[in-house]
């Protein structure tokens, strides 16, 4: 309700740290940097002469401007989709808000890479730039809607009222005043979706558009040259840290807390008028391109697929390793991203914000690179951890801790410092008023870190088949096995089971995005 005063709610941002935090938190950064380390301790072995003539191939040049390309549109247009729809479900008169938010969060739960293998097998058009572009975006605008939906419910409406009154039409007032408002969430889901295209595999393989993240990957499968394929991550590498910087400069250091949960009224919405049924047919043609198509095709070919044959055991064999492995991922992501975030947001600085930056390195690399990374240390270091779900979880961690980082500080930065000051004028230590005070109220935020979390973990496919103990398989690599070799009836029962088990958290994220308002 009442925005908090910045000398009073930011004053406990600058008090100094306590050095457990700090330690936790330079402990998470240093972890999340191996493999980074791995990409520069491997590319060292090059001579300089090795590695420029290798850069300066042709070859180097078409991959850089194929990953450049879909970077900019995929995430261009996946932040233009994700932010409209946010926009047309929570500002307009649209008919069915609740189903259309519905249908607009659940490509969450179709993976990229089933997404690909849905219109693959139904038309090999999409195997060119294009074809890339649609279906990344189709997979990752929700990224962007999530948070957007999210930051427009706490968004009090007298503050757009009050644009209206002075004469700004429904466009002046969005532009004016809604969009910087909920620039934070829209620049948060922007940079997910850009890690995401970055060290996407499963689905451009399929696609056969060749990025840098597939070359990586078909250097060690065919000629094992180390040094040259992390040289290659080390330039996804320079990617990530323009990301990270352009997303730390356009979001700003305006504190967002408030106390309460936020208005208890909602807006008036704008009147769709004549635009109405354009507005319904846009976003009914996104929902049959993002899940109609890719479901449609996992039917036909569980129904009549030549290669559909179905191994219960295996299946239901392979559900259990990925619910096993998910929630511990999720959970295990998700605890490591709190210590990060709380320093990152209640003693913000220098170090506080190279530690939360740490965090995102490795979301930009492929897990092949991060699995190779865990794996040498992991022998180096604890030989008796090698190929054990102890260094398979170290790596879900390590790949998805942004996914966990933007939703903890999505829900953190709206709950008041002063809050936890009272709680401690009352008698409470610092962790008791954190667990009695901060904790409940970005609960939702945790849940929907664990969520998003796990709904990476049950489709992750590099470092799973890398890390993964023998005999453990996951729906994703059950999937893929059969998929790669065109076996679309036999990968069928797979991607289906892992759509299904992707609705509850998907379910899960929907709710608490758009808890606010409750």
């Amino acid at each position: 309700m009442t925005a908090v005063p910045a000398g009073t709610g930011g004053r406990r941002a600058h008090h100094r740290a306590p050095w457990p935090l700090v330690l936790t938190g330079l402990l998470v950064a240093a972890a999340s940097l191996v493999p980074l380390g791995y990409v520069l301790w491997t590319t060292s072995q090059l001579e300089p002469g090795q590695a420029s003539d290798f850069l300066v191939r042709p070859r180097v040049g078409e991959l850089l401007w194929n990953t450049v390309r879909l970077l900019l549109v995929g995430t261009a247009l996946s932040v233009a989709l994700g932010t409209a729809a946010a926009w047309v479900v929570e500002r307009t008169d649209l008919p069915g808000r609740g189903w259309w938010h519905g249908l607009l969060c659940a490509p969450l739960a179709v993976p990229a890479f089933v997404n690909g293998y849905g219109w693959v097998s139904t038309t090999h058009a999409v195997q060119s730039f294009s074809g890339a572009v649609m279906v990344v975006t189709l997979s990752y605008y929700p990224l962007v809607y999530l948070p957007t939906v999210a930051a427009l419910r706490r968004l009090d409406p007298s503050v757009e009222e009050v644009a209206q009154s002075l004469g700004h039409g429904a466009r002046g007032v969005f532009w004016r005043v809604t969009l910087p408002a909920i620039s934070p969430a829209v620049l948060g889901g922007a940079l997910l979706v850009g890690l995401h295209l970055l060290a996407e595999y499963g689905a451009l393989q399929l696609l056969n558009y060749p990025t840098l993240t597939t070359a990586i990957l078909q250097q060690y499968a065919t000629v094992f040259n180390g040094p040259q394929a992390t040289l290659l991550a080390l330039v996804l590498v320079g990617f990530c840290a323009v990301l990270l910087v352009l997303e730390l400069a356009l979001r700003g250091r305006r504190r967002r807390s408030r106390v309460g949960s936020g208005v208890s009224r909602t807006g008036e919405r704008v009147p769709l008028g004549r635009s109405r049924a354009a507005v319904v047919a846009g976003l009914s043609l996104l929902v049959a391109l993002a899940l109609v198509v890719p479901v449609a095709s996992l039917l036909r070919w569980l129904v009549r697929g030549t290669s559909t044959r179905l191994d219960v055991d295996s299946l239901l064999g392979a559900l259990g390793s990925t619910l096993a492995l998910a929630a511990a991922g999720g959970a295990l992501a998700t605890a490591l991203a709190v210590p990060v975030v709380w320093l990152a947001v209640r003693h913000r600085g220098p170090l506080a914000t190279l530690v939360e930056r740490s965090t995102y390195v490795a979301g930009s690399l492929p897990g092949i690179v991060v699995a190779l990374a865990l794996v040498t240390v992991s022998i180096r270091v604890v030989p008796a951890l090698y190929q054990t779900v102890v260094v398979l979880l170290a790596a879900y961690a390590v790949l998805f801790l942004p996914r966990a980082v933007v939703s903890v500080r999505a829900s953190l930065e709206l709950v008041p410092p002063g809050l936890d000051e009272v709680a401690r004028s009352l008698g409470c230590s610092g962790p008791a008023a954190a667990a009695r005070v901060t904790v409940p109220l970005v609960a939702p935020g945790l849940a929907a870190s664990v969520a998003l979390v796990s709904l990476a973990v049950s489709t992750e496919l590099t470092a799973t088949l890398l890390l993964a103990p023998i005999g453990t398989e996951t729906l994703s690599t059950r999937f893929w096995s059969d998929a790669s070799s065109v076996a679309y009836g036999a990968a069928a029962p797979y991607a289906l089971a892992l759509v299904l088990l992707s609705l509850p958290a998907t379910w899960l994220l929907g709710r608490v995005s758009i808890g606010g308002a409750s």
